[in-house]
């Protein structure tokens, strides 16, 4: 029943997600759900190299709220099977618990802040989306404008969240691979900012078709494994319903994508797998899971530090990492599929390291 229970909600999501992508995709063409400007227009692009590999007519045709059939498929999910957990308690024979019993997932203990905070991120990101499709003057067109925004509201995520973990969840510490707890006291809540920051810098990755979002499927599931190997089975079914949710999106984001994710999906994406490594307490483990989203943020930091501080000069031809691979003449398949392989041995690596200490 445990593994039934991990199993039916990525299911389900999956299928939800794939049933309302019609209904999702008219509606984003029908009212022109895509940047209006390319980034080149925005003045945050100066590299050539970039320019030439930049598919400017495919950012201005296709919408950039794709995020929204994930977080939303989520949602039916866990509507969908704590109604029928409420509506059927029973078994067939009476007395017994039903099945929508064991498969509920939605529980204060382990699941509420997790579907709190990634809600929360969608919702945000959301508007972040409507107001570059939509919106006039600089925030549209400015790059840099809104990424600074979106650095302050995922702070005060983080902040809030960090609390709730610290005075709520009594997290004092983080669990050490090998090497027992790492005791942090109120230190606890600057790190787990940290993280939360340093997870969101990995948004970026969202540049190709299908390349965040397979890279996100490999993360949550394996989060999903370590949860289910900790017992924490409310946790793992989520995972498991969010990565159902990301594969249905890769269903229609093959090349070409049909939709990007947006920030709405990425930042609801990152910020949710911050706290789900902390409830875990994998979160030391979360760089080698993720080791293409960390590789990413670190490409784009050494690019920054470079030209700012070393005459300009710069370590990639384009940042972040991907984009300097399509500068290197690899096409955007090859650099997807890779990426995705990397995802995988990076998500089977962390679990092993899970299990062995």
């Amino acid at each position: 029943m445990d593994i039934l229970k991990i199993i039916g909600p990525t299911v389900l999501t999956f299928f939800v997600s794939i049933a309302i992508t019609p209904f999702f995709t008219r509606y984003f063409y029908k009212y022109k759900m895509w940047k209006k400007s390319p980034r080149t227009e925005a003045g945050d692009i100066t590299s050539d190299h970039f320019k030439k590999i930049h598919n400017t007519d495919h950012e201005i045709s296709t919408p950039r709220i794709g995020g929204m059939l994930i977080w939303v498929s989520v949602a039916l999910t866990v509507i969908i099977i704590y109604l029928l957990y409420i509506l059927f308690p029973l078994g067939l024979f009476g007395g017994e618990k039903s099945i929508f019993n064991e498969l509920n997932f939605f529980s204060r203990s382990q699941t509420l802040v997790p579907l709190g905070a990634f809600f929360l991120a969608a919702l945000i990101g959301l508007l972040d989306d409507m107001l570059q499709i939509f919106g006039q003057g600089s925030y549209a067109k400015d790059a840099l404008v809104y990424r600074k925004v979106k650095i302050i509201f995922v702070t005060l995520i983080a902040i809030a969240l960090s609390l709730w973990f610290y005075f709520k969840l009594d997290f004092v510490s983080v669990h050490i691979p090998f090497g027992g707890e790492w005791f942090l006291g109120w230190w606890f809540i600057p790190f787990f900012i940290l993280v939360t920051l340093g997870t969101f810098s990995s948004s970026v990755i969202d540049g190709l078709d299908g390349l965040a979002g397979g890279v996100m499927a490999s993360c949550f599931t394996a989060f999903a494994v370590i949860a289910f190997l900790g017992h924490q089975y409310d946790i793992a079914a989520l995972s498991g319903a969010i990565s159902g949710g990301i594969l249905a999106f890769l269903w229609f984001n093959i090349p070409p994508a049909r939709f990007y994710m947006g920030e709405t999906g990425m930042l609801a994406l990152c910020i949710t797998l911050a706290v789900i490594a902390f409830l875990t307490h994998a979160v030391l483990l979360l760089p080698i899971i993720a080791l293409p989203l960390v590789a990413t943020s670190v490409s784009v930091v050494l690019q920054v530090t470079g030209y700012k501080y070393f005459n300009k000069h710069r370590v990639f031809k384009v940042a972040p990492l991907h984009h300097h691979f399509q500068a290197l003449g690899w096409p955007r398949e090859k650099v997807v599929m890779r990426y995705w392989i990397v995802s995988v041995i990076s998500a089977i690596t962390g679990v092993i390291l899970y299990l062995v200490s």
